[in-house]
C-alpha cells in the first residue's frame, strides 16, 4: 500500500497521473521518529532511536538501523549474498541466541550503488525471523508501519447490497466505510444485515499492522462457493475500533451495489 504498492504513486497501479515518468527504481530513505526495538530468544537485538525507513517500489517499507544500535555480538556473518539492481550487493548475518538460531536474518549494503541511498553502516532484518517488534512500547505485527498509510472509518447511510451469483447475501443502510490507503473502499456491515446462514466458518486468519487480527468466513450462495471472502475483527486495533465485529466482503470476489448502482470489481492482489 501507500507510496510504493497498490494504487500509490509509485505502486503497480497508480491511482493518479503524475507529470513525471516512472523509472521503475523508486527509493526513499527517510528518518523515523519512532523508537524501534526487536527481540529474539528473550534478548533485545535491536534498540534504536535513529532508525530509518526504506521505501522501495513494489515493496513494503523496511526499517534500517545503525550497526551501533544492534547487538552485533549475536550476529554471525554468513556466505549468503544477494544482488539488487537498485541497491547493490547485500551481505547477510545469522542471528544466534543460545540454542535459538535464525539463519540469514539480517542484511546490509556495505558498498551500495551510487544511485542508491547511503545505506552503509545500517542493517535490516527480515520481520518474521525475529520474535517480536515494537514501535515505542507497542508491539507491531506483520511489517513496519508506513507513515504514509492511513485508515479512516466513516458511518454511511448508502444502501449497500451484496450479491453472489445473483443471490442477495447482505443489505444495509448502516454500514461503515473504511478508507485505507492503496485499497478499495471496504464496507463493514452489521451482522444482523447479513445472511449468516450463507456463511461457512473458516480457519483462515490474517494480521494487519493497522487493523489487527482478522477471522474469515466463506460464502455458499447461488450455487457458488467463494472461499474466505468475508472477514471481521473481533479485537481490532485502535484505528479500526469502529468496525469491531462487523462483516466485510472482498469487493474483488462478490458483486456490490451502492444506492442501486452496480460497482465494478476492482483488480487487486486479493482478486
Amino acid at each position: 500500500m501507500t507510496l510504493t504498492i497498490g494504487t500509490g504513486p509509485f505502486g503497480e497501479r497508480p491511482a493518479g497521473t503524475p507529470n513525471v515518468e516512472r523509472s521503475g527504481a523508486f527509493l526513499l530513505f527517510e528518518d523515523s521518529p519512532r523508537r524501534v526495538r526487536a527481540k529474539f530468544g528473550g534478548e533485545t537485538v535491536v534498540d534504536s532511536r535513529r532508525a530509518k525507513l526504506l521505501h522501495e517500489e513494489e515493496h513494503l517499507p523496511v526499517y534500517y538501523v545503525p550497526e551501533s544500535d544492534v547487538r552485533m555480538d549475536l550476529l554471525e556473518p554468513t556466505e549468503h549474498s544477494t544482488h539488487c539492481p537498485r541497491k547493490g550487493h547485500a551481505s547477510y548475518w545469522t542471528l544466534r541466541v543460545g540454542d535459538q538460531v535464525s539463519a540469514n536474518a539480517a542484511w546490509s549494503y556495505s558498498e551500495p550503488l551510487e544511485s542508491a541511498p547511503s545505506l552503509t553502516g545500517y542493517l535490516a532484518f527480515f520481520w518474521d525471523k525475529l520474535d517480536a517488534w515494537f514501535e515505542e512500547d507497542e508491539q507491531v505485527f506483520g511489517h513496519a508501519r508506513d507513515p504514509y498509510h492511513r485508515i479512516d472509518t466513516v458511518p454511511t447511510s448508502r444502501h449497500v447490497r451484496v450479491r453472489v451469483d445473483g443471490e442477495v447475501l447482505a443489505e444495509s443502510t448502516r454500514a461503515w466505510a473504511l478508507f485505507e490507503t492503496g485499497l478499495p473502499t471496504r464496507w463493514y456491515l452489521p451482522p444482523e444485515d447479513v445472511r449468516r446462514d450463507l456463511l461457512l466458518p473458516s480457519d483462515k486468519q490474517t494480521r494487519c499492522a493497522y487493523k489487527g487480527l482478522a477471522s474469515y468466513c466463506s460464502i455458499r450462495a447461488g450455487g457458488e462457493l467463494v472461499a474466505d471472502a468475508v472477514w471481521f475483527y473481533p479485537q481490532p486495533l485502535r484505528d479500526a475500533q469502529d468496525v469491531k465485529d462487523r462483516l466485510c466482503f472482498y469487493n474483488e470476489r462478490v458483486d456490490i451495489e451502492l444506492d442501486g448502482e452496480p460497482q465494478e470489481r476492482p483488480s487487486t492482489r486479493f482478486s
